[in-house]
């Protein structure tokens, strides 16, 4: 192994040698020794016993032991070698050993006459019990057990627990100062930890004949020794963000104080008056602008609950100010989608506005830049095509990003740093975020909440319908378009796809035209040219299509106010978010409206989960909860846009506790030890800034 080296010193390599090695590692995020540390079994096998033969259950995880009787290899019904071990004292007790994938070393291992230790799950078969590709090795009779359990570690293809085992063995054996204690003495007896070294020595080869009560806090993840590393890991989570959100209150950005005119002017001319919830957040935004430290402020709310009003109003305090405001959305549609509604808004109010998206013809595009670059248009609408080379936004004050998961730390940076000075930020979110994701992965952020709908906004009625029901449904479709409601039907995929058996976009919409010969059905989906995507999206809100056959194209900000019916083909396919973003296209008329979930049987136990949430639930806080609770946080987040470490250890739902304590420990750490501070980030990140949000 490396030589000895401080807790989290990058320069001290995980790999003892080898290039080969060292990739397979680095696949599982293992680059230093420190890493190697906090690598930790994801489950234990009791070696230290052995089952004797004849007293094996199906069933079972097991060890045993016995004598290789023959081995053959058959071609039926596939290519395997089968083994038959015995016990030489008592012959009738046998056991058959299956590979369906084996090499010659391994057929050379169990040639006949040899001893095999084998352990794995014992399940019925043909000729008696069998256990199907166990783990195994040649032993002496009376070859001695194992003294303690054996850690499993999560692995990559190629890198065997074997190999896993002895690197962390040998890094936990080579230097001591890898498990020091990076927290104050007085910290850790507060809370009743375990000290560090003694926790990752226990969870790395935890002793034998543990009690049940134990074992089951082990396999749970609630013994002590698990609760000091997802205190720890916790608590590097919070350091990290809280250190970025110190760093950036030191940074400066303009001062956006604006004169009010433009503000109070929209505020008169939209048709509506803002709720409480809305009032609320726009003084906590309008107050962050007013600052000369850059806000980097997350403004969340269900579907329909009024966020691009409040967006406007913080776009107009900015130019008051005399500054630009570049807006951007993931979609093309739903960014022309919030171009037309702020230019309705403004209209009659002096405020020129630029529409930059992959579609705008280049002597257009070419003139919105000279406009945003000269100064002449303060505010700038769009897609991804904001924060390329070439657009120019000199006097950029605030940066205005609508669902901000959708877009890469990269590219938000890229948009916040179009100006010449640093841009304040308003990311928005349809997604509420729950609030254990909001005390960790979103700690540095100020978080803004629009938790009231606006008035007349009835909840949209559910339906669940078997695919069997098909014909009733467009049959009910057609009749309500027919009286004059519009509808959209949404499905998963645009073109036939050999693995996944789905009704597709294409297909539907022939469908529904030959069963709907008297009503136009439209067809909007991610491969359409922008202008053919604009003229259906167009047609649709004019009422000139009354089905629109879609895909996920339109899972946010499309806002048709006729659209009553919702449809989604193969329900059973989208994620939770998805489908509440779905069902929220409709219910945003005077018109009741209905969002019909088809499904498709045999339903797997998540598809069924989901079903269920969407089902009983209209809030989208309680969906989003449920939906962390079944995704996780990675695929909630979005693990590779997040800018922030997934937590490996720590569970959002059942460590709460330890969430609001390793809040109030950062606090103290960073207010009175910055040393020890230091110490547990880099154990725990690695001086990896890019894990940082940015």
């Amino acid at each position: 192994m490396s030589a000895p080296a401080k807790p989290g010193d990058k320069s001290a390599p995980a790999k003892p040698t080898g290039r080969g090695l060292a990739d397979q590692l680095a696949k599982l995020g293992l680059a230093r020794d420190a890493d190697l540390v906090l690598h930790l079994p994801l489950r234990y096998e009791d070696h230290t016993r052995l089952v004797p033969l004849a007293s094996l259950s199906p069933g079972l995880a097991v060890q045993t032991e016995g004598v290789i009787v023959n081995t053959d290899v058959q071609y039926r019904p596939r290519r395997q070698l089968v083994c038959l071990i015995a016990d030489p004292r008592q012959r009738d007790a046998q056991l058959v050993l299956r590979f369906f994938t084996f090499y010659p070393s391994q057929q050379k291992a169990l040639a006949p006459g040899n001893r095999l230790r084998v352990f794995g799950d014992v399940r019925p078969g043909h000729f008696g019990l069998e256990i199907v590709h166990p783990q195994f090795k040649v032993v002496a009779e009376d070859s001695p057990l194992p003294d303690r359990l054996t850690p499993v570690y999560p692995t990559t293809a190629g890198l065997s627990q074997e190999t896993l085992r002895k690197l962390v063995a040998r890094t936990l054996a080579a230097d001591p100062a890898l498990t020091a204690e990076t927290l104050p003495e007085s910290m850790v007896a507060r809370r009743k930890l375990w000290k560090f070294g003694d926790a990752v020595a226990f969870l790395h080869a935890p002793p034998p004949r543990l009690s049940e009560l134990t074992q089951r806090a082990l396999d749970a993840r609630t013994h002590p020794a698990w609760t000091r590393l997802k205190f720890d890991e916790l608590l590097a989570q919070q350091l990290s963000l809280k250190a970025h959100r110190r760093a950036r209150s030191q940074r400066r950005a303009p001062v956006l104080t604006g004169s009010g005119a433009l503000t109070r002017r929209l505020l008169e001319r939209v048709p509506f008056t803002l709720t409480r919830a809305q009032q609320r957040v726009w003084r906590e935004i309008a107050h962050d602008l007013k600052r000369a430290s850059p806000m980097q402020r997350l403004l969340q709310g269900d579907v329909g609950c009024g966020k691009t009003i409040v967006a406007a109003l913080a776009a107009l305090q900015a130019i008051e100010s005399g500054k630009q405001v570049a807006f951007m959305a993931p979609t093309e549609i739903l960014a022309e989608q919030h171009y037309r509604k702020l230019v309705s808004w403004l209209e009659g109010i002096d405020v020129a506005v630029a529409w930059l998206s992959g579609s705008v013809p280049a002597k257009e595009r070419r003139k919105a830049r000279e406009a945003l670059a000269s100064g002449a248009t303060p505010f700038a609408i769009g897609t991804h095509a904001l924060f390329q080379e070439g657009v120019e936004l000199p006097n950029l004050g605030l940066a205005i990003i609508d669902e901000q998961h959708r877009f890469g730390v990269a590219q938000r940076l890229a948009l916040r740093g179009k100006g010449q000075a640093e841009a304040h930020q308003l990311m928005m979110s349809a997604t509420p975020i729950p609030r254990t994701l909001a005390m960790t992965f979103y700690a540095d952020l100020d978080v803004s909440a629009i938790d009231e709908m606006p008035p007349g906004r009835m909840a949209v009625a559910t339906r669940m319908v078997n695919q069997k029901r098909r014909a009733e449904i467009v049959a009910w479709v057609g009749k309500a378009c027919a009286e004059g409601r519009q509808a959209y039907w949404v499905c998963p995929l645009i073109e036939e796809s050999e693995k996944l058996e789905l009704q597709t976009a294409v297909a539907l919409h022939a469908e529904l035209t030959a069963a709907l010969p008297t009503l136009a059905v439209g067809l909007l989906h991610g491969r359409m040219k922008p202008d053919e995507k604009t003229a259906t999206m167009a047609a649709f809100v004019d009422g000139r299509i009354a089905v629109l056959v879609a895909t996920t194209v339109i899972e946010v900000g499309v806002d048709v106010p006729n659209a009553s019916i919702m449809v989604i083909e193969h329900a059973e396919r989208f994620g939770l978010s998805q489908l509440h973003q779905l069902r929220g296209r409709v219910g945003r008329g005077a018109a009741e409206s209905t969002c019909v979930l088809l499904f498709e049987e045999p339903l797997g136990e998540v598809a069924k989960m989901r079903l269920k949430v969407i089902f009983e639930n209209n809030d989208g806080f309680e969906i989003a909860r449920q939906d962390l609770v079944i995704r996780g946080p990675g695929e909630f987040l979005g693990a590779k846009q997040s800018g922030v470490p997934l937590l490996r250890f720590a569970d959002l739902e059942r460590d709460v506790a330890l969430i609001e304590q390793a809040r109030d420990a950062a606090e103290t750490l960073l207010a009175q030890e910055p040393e020890a501070a230091a110490a547990h980030l880099e154990r725990w990140l690695g001086g990896r800034a890019e894990f940082i949000r940015a």
